[in-house]
């Protein structure tokens, strides 16, 4: 995986398992990769891997079921969800309207492309 120096190594982690989640890959209950194997396969340090662990048990995305491993808490997609949607809408959408303001750019222009893309 490769890292941006926008956000912290374990919030991408973190944000990755998350998206795996909302892809279908880990469903409820499932178990997901220990704290070892991920850090392995992105390459990170372990310690990094126990953060971003740590940070979705806390948000209640995942849970440790103590000699088995991490499993995906039941519900934790539609949290997710919500949560992306809410920051979307709070922290994205304002910057949009706003870049849209001094480009120039207007609601139907927006609209063709949405549709054009949205396939």
């Amino acid at each position: 995986m490769t890292f941006n120096n926008e956000k912290a190594i374990y919030i991408q982690m973190a944000d990755r398992l998350c998206d795996e989640i909302l892809a279908g890959t880990y469903k409820d209950d499932d178990r997901i990769p220990s704290v070892r194997e991920y850090a392995v396969m992105l390459e990170v340090n372990t310690n990094t891997a126990v953060k971003a662990y740590d940070e979705l048990a806390r948000a209640n995305i995942i849970y440790n079921k103590r000699g088995l491993g991490y499993f995906v808490t039941p519900g934790a997609k539609e949290q997710i969800l919500q949560a992306r949607k809410k920051e979307f809408m709070d922290d994205k959408l304002p910057e949009l309207f706003r870049q849209m303001r001094l480009l120039g750019i207007n609601k139907e222009e927006v609209c063709n492309l949405f549709d054009k893309y949205n396939v």
